[in-house]
């Protein structure tokens, strides 16, 4: 029966290949990661019309100090300074 199931509704296949609809470690809120991680804050991308992307922006501990209780005004501005930016690309799976 399941062959017959992901042929009438191929969205299925997609939720069972990717497990997007999970979220792991269980009962976090992933859009508040200062919660979980110090020095991190949650942003959006649009990519395009239609399309965001949630992203993760870490300072490092050396700035951790600094980083301690300011806003996403600041996150902004420390991504704009001559320090290298490292782009991590987790995998497939729908959470951060």
């Amino acid at each position: 029966s399941v062959p017959f199931l992901v042929r009438l509704f191929p969205a299925l296949l997609t939720k069972f290949v990717y497990l997007n609809f999970l979220a792991f470690p269980f009962f976090t809120d992933l859009r508040q990661p200062e919660l979980l991680l110090n020095n991190t804050i949650s942003l959006y991308l649009t990519t395009e019309p239609g399309v965001t992307v949630g992203i993760w922006h870490t300072v490092p501990g050396s700035r951790g100090a600094e980083a301690r209780g300011k806003d996403q005004r600041w996150y902004e501005e420390a991504l704009a300074d001559a320090h290298p930016v490292i782009i991590y690309l987790h995998g497939n799976g729908g959470t951060r």
